[in-house]
């Protein structure tokens, strides 16, 4: 029996995310700038990051449509295969069948 005290992955990716971006900002707003030009970097820095998550978020949604359309595949193998060992049980059981029904009506 462990407890779990430890933080989870995500609380640790969020913190760290959150560190970055608050040095970030830290490095901008000391930089020796003018304010003009702090605020066009942090916009491009903005920017940049916009389009990296819009690249992310495009290569996760064709990933996902991946991962669905496999798994659409799979499942109709794997009916059709389960509906031909169902099909294939009920023809090897024929004879017994037929041979029990012949048996049971032939008694008086």
């Amino acid at each position: 029996m462990s407890d779990n005290h430890g933080a989870s992955a995500g609380s640790v990716a969020l913190a760290f995310l959150s560190g970055i971006l608050l040095g970030a900002v830290t490095a901008f707003l000391m930089a020796p700038q003018t304010g003009r030009e702090s605020r066009d970097a942090l916009l491009r820095a903005a920017r940049r990051a916009g389009d990296d998550f819009k690249d992310i978020s495009e290569k996760a949604t064709h990933t996902w449509d991946d991962v669905v359309g496999k798994s659409r595949e799979f499942m109709s193998e794997a009916s059709s295969v389960v509906k031909d060992a169902v099909d294939a049980g009920k023809e090897a059981m024929r004879p017994v069948r037929d041979s029990y029904r012949d048996e049971t009506n032939s008694k008086p």
